[in-house]
Parts: C-alpha cells; structure tokens; sequence
C-alpha cells in the first residue's frame, strides 16, 4: 500500500496492476430474447427468399439464365398476374373504406365503450382467420346451396345465382377476402384514429369550421398517409393469400399463388424454375408495397407524435 505522507508533491501516483489471471467472458445476455426471432427469419424467411430469387435465375441444369424472367411475359401468367392485382387492389379498397368507417365509429362516434372493445376482439381473431375454414365457411354461406341463397329464394323468392352473382368467381374470392381485410383495417387504422387530438377539433370549432371541414382539412389530411399505407399493406396481404383461393375456386381463377403452386409441383410445364421466377415476381410486388407502407408509415407517425 502507498504512504500518502510520503507522495511527493506533483508526483504521478501509478495505479496497481491488476491481478493476474484471464478475465471471465460474458456472454451477451440481452441478446438471447431475440434470438429465437432471428433465427426464426432465417430459416423461414431469409433462406428460402435467397433460394427461390437464386432459383428463378437457374435452369434445371443449375446455369445462369434469365429466361424463366422472360417466360413471365406469356399472355398466360401476365392474365394471371392481372387478376391477383385485381383482386389484391378491389380487396384492399373496399375493406379499407368499410374498415375506417367502423374505426370511427367506435373510436369518434360516441358509441359506448363496449362496443369497441368487442369490435377489436373480434377484428384482432378475424384478421387471422383465413384458409380452408374461411372458404369452407363462405360455401356453405353462399354458394349455391349455401344457407344464405336458400333463405333468400325461399323466403323472399330472389334468386342470387340468377343475378350472375357466382361464390367462384372474380367477385365471390373478392368478397371472401373481405372478411380479413376488413378487420385488419380497423386493427391498423384504429390508433391513427386515436392519435387526432381533441384539441384540433376544438381549435377548429374556435375559428367556426363545421364538423365536415374539420374532417376534410384536418382529420383526413393527417390520415391520409396511414389510410394509404394500410391500403397498401391489404394489397400485399391478398396478393399472397393461397390457402382461401385454392380452397375456395380451386383452379377456376387462375391468380398467381395458385399458378406458382402449380408450377412448384410441376403440373403444368414440368419447370419449377418457371415457379421460382413467378415467386420472384410476387417478391418483388409484395416488396414494393412495404417498401411504400413503411413510407406512408413514418409519415403519419410525424403528424400523431
């Protein structure tokens, strides 16, 4: 030990070594919450992305080539890339509008408090219900024996069939649709909502604008970027739906899920680079509309910060 009667005046006391000896290695601890979401990416996500865009630029002999990319342009799959964008964009308009109309209504509308915790509940369970049961349960509703139908011809003698309504068809998968897209809207949609001040409303009514101006230059500008990326984010969300359209019209509507299924197990032209290639176009379609929600996102954020 050093004797501080003895340190000169101005002197550099040195400190003590350390001890000898290797420090312990400690492991980042905050980092093994996470993991399990990482690695989950990788295997599901990441690795299979990179197989199928690697995939569609291979031919079955594993050389580079760009022709499955120009395979894409046949009348055929562009026909079948239409109907997808079709139905993804009619999907994602209707449900939006539908969804933001109940959003305020539970959120503005006065309406007791209940109600909007029941409509969350449900949106947050229908959101994810999807598949064979949703397809399954439309038939049943819908189709041409469906519960509905029957009541409606025989009850009030209207005939749904006989209008060219059809449960598979363009119309019948974008009705199917709806019941997630719907819900997933007003889940989305619903803390934009919450996020208008009341003091913007009140400082509206100060200065005399109505109920409807408020709306047309205050709310719906501030909720013009969420509103147009959540439509966005419906559109990616029915672009990649597969399970409800193969349940439901089976190979009747030739979408692009459905014809990438099919070029997979080598139904159709025994290529399943063909299949990598359409993947690789659904990719880049689904990348683009999040690459444009993730905009319109942080935009609003700004506005409801």
């Amino acid at each position: 030990m050093t004797n501080i009667a003895t340190i000169e005046p101005g002197a550099v006391v040195k400190p003590a070594a350390p001890p000898s000896g290797s420090r312990p290695v400690r492991l980042p601890l905050q980092w093994l919450g996470v993991a399990p979401f990482f690695l989950f990416a990788l295997l599901f996500l990441i690795l299979p992305t990179g197989y199928l865009v690697l995939g569609a630029f291979q031919n079955t002999a594993g050389e580079w080539t760009f022709e499955n990319i120009g395979l894409l342009f046949q009348p055929s799959i562009i026909a079948a890339y239409w109907i997808s964008i079709r139905v993804s964009l009619a999907s994602a308009l209707l449900g939006a509008l539908v969804g933001l109309a109940i959003a305020i209504a539970i959120v503005r509308g006065g309406l007791p408090s209940w109600v909007r915790s029941a409509t969350m509940t449900f949106s947050g369970v229908a959101s994810n219900f999807a598949g064979v049961p949703l397809a399954f349960a439309f038939l049943a509703t819908l189709g041409r024996l469906g519960l509905v139908t029957v009541l409606l011809r025989d009850l009030f003698g209207f005939n749904l069939y006989a209008t060219g309504f059809n449960i598979l068809s363009f119309w019948g998968l974008t009705l199917t649709y709806l019941y997630f897209q719907i819900p997933l809207m007003v889940v989305i949609i619903t803390p934009a909502i919450d996020g208008l001040k009341r003091e913007w409303g009140e400082a509206a009514a100060t200065l005399g604008a109505t109920q409807w101006q408020y709306w047309r230059m205050v709310a719906i500008p501030v909720l013009w970027p969420s509103f147009l990326g959540t439509v966005i984010l419906l559109f990616a969300n029915a672009f990649g739906a597969i399970a409800t359209a193969y349940a439901l019209t089976g190979s009747s509507l030739n979408i692009v899920p459905i014809l990438l299924y099919a070029q997979i197990r080598g139904d159709v032209l025994h290529n399943p680079h063909l299949g990598y290639a359409l993947a690789f176009g659904m990719i880049v379609i689904t990348g683009l509309a999040n690459v444009f929600y993730i905009w319109f996102r942080s935009r609003s954020e700004k506005w409801l910060r």
